[in-house]
């Protein structure tokens, strides 16, 4: 169980939270003034997005440095201005505290709960963690964004880093470790997973709070951040090949040994070449990428575009805050931002629509959406200066020879051999969940009698916006460097929002049929009773999946570690541990530190993923990825090669000097990189400033 050092360690990073959110209750209680909880608990998020936002602006106009103190000016003027511009907007005798109370409580609950699990296997190692980990340490280093990228410097950090800059304000304000609030933030994305997504479920189902819409928050709160898909089926049937999956029906059924071989990963990895998460993998594998970190900007956007929604038009000021909230999704993971720009222009295009005068609603639409789009690219522009995308271009599937011949027009390419397809079977069983719900509510709602309600209209607008990003794979794929899984970023991006959204409807969907036909629903040998029995079952079968992914990746919750996410290093790397602590107590700034280079997903690159410092080369492939070209990482790997093994001192000093390092570490893994590294030369160079046992560190001269 947790220490008493961990006990304090969790409520000190909640308190951060709940001062933000205090501070911009006023804010959210003046824009969700249609929902039962005044949108209490998404004043956390959007206080935090504000503040990393402001910060972000400051630091790269050199107005502001990056740091704890300029963190809490930010805040300061946050709640000056939240207090002048909306204190009168406030109801005190109208406030609902009991169910603030219960919402604060649940948020609380829910760090606890996965903080607790995450406490089992903590270790900051393995996927891409060492990136999450390397990108948040840098930013805490840097005193100017953008922050330099730990492992190509000088070059700065071309990807979505915004959301490890909003864990870096709160790491700061917490003024706790990053090896623990690394994890600590996963276990915060868990619980706002769950729990905004339990208080927009509970909003759309009621306007009032009440006991459907109790169950029906915590309904959608299980669906959003518990559930994974239907192809948990397999853990009854005899395992297939999962590089040629085939229909569960055609595998024999295993009763007796259930579940057999299951493996949690292939749920997300079931259709070949491609990748199709869902946010409980996510929190299980703890990979602190910018999709995960967008969870709760997302929900926050969905509660937005409700309330839009709800209102006879767009104000000025909602219109402006949605457009930075954008801005905001698309500095932590592009695709997002753009994604609910769709829902956006969806959602206003249908409060402007005028059948009998189609002209009048373009032009409104457009005046919004322009404005929109607009705004959206200036509060983009210090990401932006600093950003090059990765894609070079726009794949078309299947399409014919001749257009292979041609190759590419504008940005749409043409390539030979590229006609991946999901088959239908594949679809149905990664999303079959969800359309059963969907079909049901459409046939409920055109042969059950039923009158059509505007939150019914709002949830259809997020199924039909799901189910788009669901095709567009299966007819083009956005261009990256990877030959074969061509279209797996592209499928990974859009069905991940698209189980969001679908989890959300689902929820609504459920409840909507149940609540309004329980007369029937307990009466055998109707359709409402066959509807709520599928609806058991479905429920049962992807709740399966918490079971055999956390299960696994946490061995059963047997090995309780704590939430150090360095502790793993003290026994696979001893002299390392030692060297990283050092490190981060005795080196500040951002110098350069020559580490040994290596693949991705390698341990190679831990110095500067541990302790934010740069090294000349990390993890190649990925350098290759964000650089979108193959040339600018791969001269580096020889050149480090040459720091270890030359026997040029000269030709040493010229490579050292080249990438201005004033380090040089030497450990187990640079021995067992480089079986003729020349350790002599280094004497020469400068002087070891720490050791223990074969491993160093060399200051360099000046």
């Amino acid at each position: 169980m947790f220490s008493a050092i961990e006990i304090l360690s969790i409520l000190q990073w909640w308190a951060v939270f709940f001062v933000i959110g205090m501070i911009f209750t006023p804010l959210t209680n003046n824009i969700f003034r249609s929902f039962v909880d005044r949108g209490y608990l998404f004043s956390k998020v959007l206080g935090l997005g504000i503040i990393s936002y402001c910060l972000l602006v400051l630091n790269v106009s050199h107005v502001l440095p990056f740091g704890f103190m300029s963190i809490i000016l930010i805040l300061w003027a946050c709640g000056i201005i939240n207090f002048i511009l909306f204190k009168r907007k406030i109801d005190i005798k109208k406030f609902p505290f009991k169910l603030i109370i219960f919402e604060e409580s649940i948020f609380l609950l829910g760090i606890i709960i996965w903080s607790f699990i995450r406490a089992h296997e903590p270790s900051i190692n393995g996927l891409e963690k060492f990136m999450d980990f390397g990108f948040l340490n840098s930013i805490l280093r840097t005193t100017w964004q953008p922050a330099t990228d730990m492992w190509l410097p000088p070059y700065p950090i071309n990807y979505y880093y915004f959301g490890h800059l909003t864990t870096a304000v709160v790491t700061e304000l917490s003024r706790l470790p990053s090896f623990i609030t690394y994890n600590l933030m996963i276990a915060t994305l868990f619980s706002f997973c769950f729990s905004l997504s339990f208080s927009l479920g509970a909003n759309i189902i009621s306007k009032t709070f009440n006991r459907k819409s109790f169950i029906g928050g915590i309904l959608i709160g299980i669906l959003l951040s518990l559930a994974g898909n239907l192809q948990a089926i397999y853990a009854f049937f005899k395992p297939y090949n999962v590089d040629h999956p085939v229909p569960f029906w055609n595998l024999p059924l295993l009763l007796n040994n259930f579940p057999n071989a299951y493996w949690y990963p292939n749920a997300t990895r079931f259709i070949p070449f491609t990748i199709h998460e869902f946010p409980l993998y996510s929190f299980v594998v703890s990979d602190l990428h910018g999709h995960v970190v967008d969870i709760m900007y997302v929900l926050l956007l969905i509660a937005l575009a409700y309330v839009v929604f709800l209102q006879k038009g767009i104000s000025k000021f909602l219109l402006v805050l949605i457009s930075l909230l954008l801005a905001i999704m698309y500095m932590t993971n592009v695709w997002d931002g753009l994604i609910y720009m769709l829902l956006v222009f969806g959602i206003i295009t249908f409060k402007n629509w005028q059948p009998n005068n189609l002209q009048k609603t373009f032009i409104e639409t457009s005046k919004s959406a322009l404005a929109i789009v607009f705004l959206f690219f200036i509060f983009a522009l210090p990401f932006n200066l600093f950003f090059k995308p990765f894609a070079s271009g726009i794949g078309i599937l299947c399409v014919p020879t001749f257009l292979t011949n041609i190759g590419k027009i504008g940005p749409f390419i043409f390539e030979a051999n590229h006609c991946q397809r999901s088959e239908w079977w594949q679809l149905l069983t990664l999303y079959g969940f969800f359309y059963f719900f969907v079909i049901s509510f459409i046939l409920f709602l055109k042969w059950g009698k039923q009158r059509l309600e505007q939150q019914d209209l709002f949830v259809l607008i997020l199924i039909a916006l799901a189910s788009l990003l669901i095709l567009i794979p299966e007819f083009v794929y956005v261009k990256d460097i990877y030959p074969a899984h061509y279209r797996a970023n592209t499928m990974f991006k859009l069905v991940y929002q698209s189980f969001i959204m679908l989890s959300i409807a689902s929820g609504y969907i459920i409840f909507r049929i149940i609540s309004n036909s329980r007369e029937k629903v307990f009466k055998i040998f109707n359709i409402y009773f066959v509807f709520f029995i599928f609806t058991i079952l479905f429920l049962i079968l992807v709740g399966t999946y918490p079971y055999f992914a956390i299960k696994s990746y946490y061995g059963d919750l047997s090995n309780y570690k704590g939430l150090d996410g360095l502790m793993y290093l003290k026994t696979r790397l001893p002299e390392d541990y030692n060297a990283i602590n050092w490190i981060n107590s005795n080196i500040s700034g951002r110098p350069v530190m020559v580490e040994a280079q290596g693949d991705s997903y390698t341990d190679y690159a831990r110095i500067s993923a541990n302790t934010g410092l740069p090294t000349i080369l990390g993890w190649t492939v990925h350098e290759w990825l964000w650089r979108g070209t193959y040339n600018i990482p791969s001269p580096r790997i020889q050149e480090v090669k040459d720091i270890y093994e030359n026997s040029s001192v000269e030709l040493t000093r010229e490579l050292l000097k080249k990438y201005d390092a004033k380090y040089v570490y030497i450990g187990d893994l640079e021995h067992e990189k480089y079986p003729n590294l020349i350790e002599s030369k280094f004497d020469r160079l400068g002087k070891i400033i720490w050791s223990e046992g074969e491993t160093k560190i060399y200051k360099l001269n000046e």
